[in-house]
């Protein structure tokens, strides 16, 4: 039994592993195709990275690598994660973001066009895809994804939207130090990648489902089997064309566990009526995965 637990472990790290290594890939890609060469900044610690390894070329004549000032201004903000976030989160954050650095490093910088709007644009998809994707997997870019997350339990928030907010103090820093049109080219990368980010990042997203049915204990049954939700019950609710009655459950899923939901009902009242409510706000509690 000891064995197989162990084997679920390692599989469950080098699964972890695998998506660090594809988000490194993918925000090598934004950043060495797209930004660097449009003169774009991204979001988070990886925009103030590239405004540093600007202001240390312009105005003091040597290159600071983004890689490097990625992985340097990191470092305090792990401390954020360790204690606000998860342990195990930060840990596979801080190997992604060694990942992403080497990777930023020796992936060669590519200018595959010179047109700052296609590159605030594409750039920022395949950053906000990167982030989203991570994040999804339990991983995080590191850097404001800490801060992110920690105001999102907090306050309900999804993690695109506060990452916007946060990233309006980097546009106007590139706007006042290199020129307004880059404020406003880094400004479509943000909001691109914001918006990819809570595209991809489907489990901060909360569905109410109300659920009409002749055999709710099947139907309690086969939820709870899937997922960790609780279910409040109606009984005795009236069809207003029959006047049978039925019972009505309530319940709140994420979008990423919506599959489950469909599978749930499918196998214990395919005939059930369902209705699912998206992008609802949780005032109460709400069970979420430990990162």
């Amino acid at each position: 039994m000891k064995n197989i637990a162990q084997k679920v472990t390692i599989s469950d790290y080098l699964q972890k592993f695998s998506f660090s290594v594809v988000y490194a890939i993918l925000a090598s890609i934004a950043v060495n195709f797209f930004y660097q060469p449009g003169k774009i900044y991204s979001s988070g610690i990886t925009g103030v990275a590239q405004i540093i390894t600007t202001l240390s070329t312009d105005w003091f004549g040597f290159n600071l690598p983004v890689s490097a000032n990625l992985l340097i201004l990191n470092l305090p903000l792990f401390l954020v994660g360790w204690f606000k976030v998860g342990h195990k989160f930060t840990i596979f954050t801080g190997i992604t973001v060694v990942l992403a650095s080497l990777f930023m490093q020796i992936m060669p910088e590519e200018v595959l066009t010179t047109d700052p709007i296609v590159c605030a644009i594409f750039g920022g998809a395949v950053m906000g895809a990167g982030i989203g994707y991570a994040l999804r997997s339990g991983l995080s870019s590191g850097g404001l994804d800490f801060v992110s997350i920690a105001i999102q339990k907090k306050t309900g928030k999804t993690v695109g939207s506060i990452s916007i907010i946060f990233n309006i103090m980097i546009m106007f820093a590139a706007g006042l130090l290199f020129g307004w049109q880059y404020a406003l080219y880094s400004a479509i990368a943000i909001f691109v990648s914001g918006k990819v980010t809570d595209a991809v990042f489907t489990k901060q997203k909360k569905m109410q489902v109300t659920i009409i049915t002749r055999h709710p204990d099947a139907v309690i049954h086969h939820i709870q089997d899937k997922m960790r939700r609780g279910i409040t019950i109606i009984n005795e609710a009236e069809g207003a064309y029959k006047h049978d009655k039925q019972t009505v459950l309530l319940t709140v899923c994420t979008r990423f566990e919506l599959p489950l939901m469909r599978q749930a009902m499918r196998e214990s009242d395919p005939k059930a009526f369902v209705s699912i409510a998206e992008n609802v706000q949780i005032l109460g509690r709400f069970y979420e995965e430990e990162l």
